[in-house]
């Protein structure tokens, strides 16, 4: 529940960054930021490479009762999220013009792009390493200090935006200066709480060097949980760049229609991650009855309550995407789009765990496909083939499709390991 608590709290900032954006009632403003958008999920993307692929060894070093490489693999995984951090932000600028140009930057978008680009930049290095406290806390069941660190520094961004949009007349610079903060001050309590709350896990720079095997378990598992956010990134980029040909105002009418999705698709996340460390523990402790229990109440819980959020907030959709904007284009086109996209949301939720089943019980191939299937590959493959026979309109649905598809292949591979003659069932 700290877990899922930690995501509303994201999922209000991320439903009042957009809403404080959008009252500039400016469609080329809110398309820049939108455009921007994946930059965000790539910085994700890289910091759960560490993150997610040190959690999930640690707590099974934990189950195995090995605390002291427990905390040397978190000290490799802090420092490692670090040096990648610094060499993203270095070719985030190197390579701004063509980064800018893959984001579908138009001459119209494009100041407002530019800038937030620039300061997200500089961001990336606090936000891939604060991937790492917030996963590797809960492995010592301080589930609910990752979330106060996460809280704290999204209660202020979410301060913080009115004050920089409108107080200080910074636009798309001030949602994105709001952001750089936040994370400042949630990186410096969740580092806090890693030094002096944590038995096992430490930040000791002289202990980072860990065995080859462990590198090699953190990032087998690490690298196919990443993919899930590169996914991310690339499916909204792709869908950013399909509905750009039809107007800034049906790529507004996007961002706001994602942010609204997060109102389920968070507090899924939450569910999901708070999982992790338990089903890691018992794979790690050889429990089998209750991990497949753990399992299975981990898939009630989120197809369940997707299913009944979705139908609340398809009903009310309309009413809610017209307090973000009061352009109506804008209002319609992300209403229809939000409904189109909560029909699927049972299915969404089944494929979370999913993936974050296959990462937590070291299963980097099935991880791997989970990851690149919903927001990559199926989705690549269906919106071309959908935006090819059906023009808008097939644009729109092309996700809800790669959902059901990719239920489908976790429902396959999740039968094929854990089923009455699963591969773990009998190594086991």
């Amino acid at each position: 529940m700290p877990v899922v608590f930690g995501t509303v709290i994201s999922m209000i900032y991320n439903l009042t960054d957009t809403f404080f954006i959008a009252q500039t009632q400016n469609a080329n403003l809110v398309a820049g930021i939108t455009l921007c958008t994946p930059l965000f999920s790539m910085m994700i993307a890289l910091g759960d490479m560490f993150g997610l692929g040190g959690s999930s060894a640690i707590s099974r070093l934990l189950g195995k009762k090995k605390y002291q490489l427990a905390g040397r693999v978190n000290s490799f995984c802090f420092y490692g999220a670090l040096l990648l951090g610094i060499i993203v932000m270095i070719c985030l600028f190197v390579f701004k013009k063509q980064g800018l140009g893959l984001l579908g930057v138009t001459p119209s978008t494009y100041q407002y792009a530019n800038i937030f680009y620039e300061i997200m930049a500089v961001a990336s290095i606090l936000i891939i390493i604060s991937l790492v406290p917030i996963n590797t806390l809960r492995t010592e069941g301080l589930a609910t200090q990752s979330m106060i660190g996460t809280a704290t520094g999204t209660v202020l961004k979410i301060f913080l935006d009115p004050l920089f949009i409108f107080g200080f007349h910074l636009g798309a610079a001030g949602a994105a200066l709001a952001t750089v903060v936040g994370y400042i001050v949630t990186d410096t309590i969740l580092i806090g709480y890693t030094v002096k709350r944590a038995r096992y896990l430490h930040v000791y720079i002289r202990q980072m060097r860990i065995p080859l095997a462990e590198i090699k378990d953190v990032l087998m598992i690490g690298l196919p949980a990443s993919m899930t956010n590169f996914m991310t990134m690339l499916g909204t980029a792709l869908m950013n760049n399909f509905l750009i040909v039809y107007g800034a105002n049906k790529v507004a009418g996007f961002g706001i229609a994602i942010k609204v999705e997060t109102i389920v698709i968070m507090v899924l996340v939450g569910f999901c991650f708070g999982s992790q460390a338990l089903i890691g523990y018992n794979y790690g402790a050889r429990n089998r009855q209750r991990l497949k229990k753990i399992i299975q109440f981990d898939l009630l819980v989120n197809v369940v309550f997707a299913f009944i959020i979705a139908l609340g907030l398809m009903a009310i959709a309309p009413g809610l995407c017209s307090l973000f904007m009061k352009n109506q284009s804008v209002v319609s086109s992300a209403s229809y789009m939000l409904r189109w996209f909560l029909i699927t949301t049972p299915f969404i939720g089944a494929v979370m765990v999913f993936t974050t089943m296959f990462q937590s019980v070291n299963q980097p191939l099935e991880a791997f496909i989970m990851s690149i299937s919903r927001q990559g590959v199926v989705f690549a493959a269906v919106i071309f083939i959908m935006a090819a026979t059906m023009g808008y309109q097939g644009v729109i649905v092309s996700q809800p499709v790669a959902d059901v598809i990719t239920a489908v292949i976790g429902i396959a591979l999740y039968y094929r390991d854990f089923g009455p003659k699963g591969k773990i069932i009998e190594n086991w």
